[in-house]
């Protein structure tokens, strides 16, 4: 896990800042995580944008091209005018769960009661296409977890999703989506998407007007994950969505919980086979609260925060082809790679994003990387 900003700054960040930070989240080639490695080295955003053309070519190709400040500052007041806030990763509100990961999205906006974030948070996911049955119990189990003081966070998905909304909408929801926070998806939740961003808490990482599409949702659904002290399952088909966001809670080391089915139901297969692998069977909500009690107390890890850096040393100079000499076409994790090659931690993670915005590198989950082609 790499660094984290959390403890970076409680001060609201300036105009100037703000516009650069969103320039180089909308930069082709620069993902959460090469965002974070950024900001963690050289301290603003600024800074960070005026250091690009030298990582770039140090990496081997031309810097990509850099949004207008005239373009991010059209999207921060079109965020305004939708009612929204727009939260950015390091500064004082950012969930501290979801600062944990390294991938977290740099930037959130958000719409409704962001006192919400405050609260110990539970997912629960499951089925589209859910029995009558689990519809039911996850709209029980939402209900008796907000009751009892939990945030309930979804993904505003058709069946369990939906359940899991309406059953705590009353006391504590958040819904996750995988468009912009003014696209209501699926269209037949538009007013349920509306009452929870009265009620609740809507929340979103792509930018205003952005129709959801498939590569959208495993982003949306490290968020549910990254958000949650542990996540239940409660109807799920083998190789569903709702499996990745529990294999991703697993990754981040929360809770993985689980509703037992019957087995020649095809939508039990998904929990049953999590509980065969260890996820905690859950049959009430005192289940889950027993479960996630161990882990209440869970902290941020300590960082270095926002220490600026000095230009990159010869040694991160030499670094970067040297890496890429180890590197392939089959992902290999980061740790592996400073093991390797004996090359201090920072110079590795400069080094490999250095060729992440000359477009020769792809990261992958599990913290691995990956030369592209």
């Amino acid at each position: 896990m790499g660094p984290n900003l959390k403890s970076a700054s409680t001060d609201p960040l300036s105009q100037d800042e703000r516009l650069a930070r969103l320039r180089l989240i909308r930069t082709p080639r620069i993902g959460p995580v090469a965002y974070l490695h950024l900001i963690h080295r050289f301290g603003t955003g600024q800074a960070a944008l005026a250091a690009l053309p030298d990582l770039a070519r140090r990496g081997g190709a031309a810097l990509p091209e850099v949004p207008t400040e005239g373009s991010a500052q059209a999207e921060l007041d079109r965020v305004e005018r939708l009612g929204a806030t727009c939260l950015f990763r390091g500064m004082a509100g950012y969930p501290m769960l979801l600062d944990q990961i390294e991938a977290a999205p740099p930037m959130l906006m958000i719409k409704g009661d962001v006192r919400l974030l405050d609260r110990p948070t539970v997912a629960i996911v499951g089925a589209r296409n859910s029995s009558a049955a689990a519809v039911r119990f996850a709209r029980m189990l939402a209900h008796d977890l907000a009751e009892a003081g939990y945030l309930v966070v979804s993904g505003l998905a058709r069946g369990i999703d939906t359940a899991a909304h309406i059953g705590s909408i009353h006391a504590g929801t958040a819904a996750v989506i995988a468009g912009g926070i003014d696209v209501a998806y699926p269209p037949e939740n538009a007013v349920l998407q509306d009452d929870i961003a009265g009620r609740g808490l809507l929340i979103a990482e792509q930018p205003p007007g952005i129709e959801p599409r498939a590569r959208h949702f495993p982003y949306r659904n490290r968020i549910i994950a990254g958000l949650s002290l542990g996540t239940v399952v409660v109807e799920a088909a083998p190789k569903s969505g709702s499996l990745i966001t529990a294999r991703l809670a697993a990754e981040f080391g929360r809770e993985v919980m689980a509703v037992p089915g019957s087995p020649l139901d095809p939508r039990a297969q998904g929990c049953n086979l999590l509980i065969r692998e260890g996820a905690t069977l859950i049959q009430s909500a005192a289940d889950i609260v027993e479960a996630l009690s161990p882990i209440g107390g869970v902290s941020v890890p300590a960082t270095g925060g926002f220490s600026a850096a000095a230009s990159p040393a010869e040694s991160e100079v030499a670094a970067g082809e040297s890496i890429a000499a180890l590197l392939g076409p089959v992902p290999l994790p980061v740790d592996e790679l400073i093991r390797q090659t004996g090359i201090a931690a920072g110079a590795v993670q400069m080094a490999l994003l250095e060729l992440e915005l000359a477009g020769r590198l792809e990261r992958h989950a599990g913290g691995r990387v990956s030369l592209v082609g």
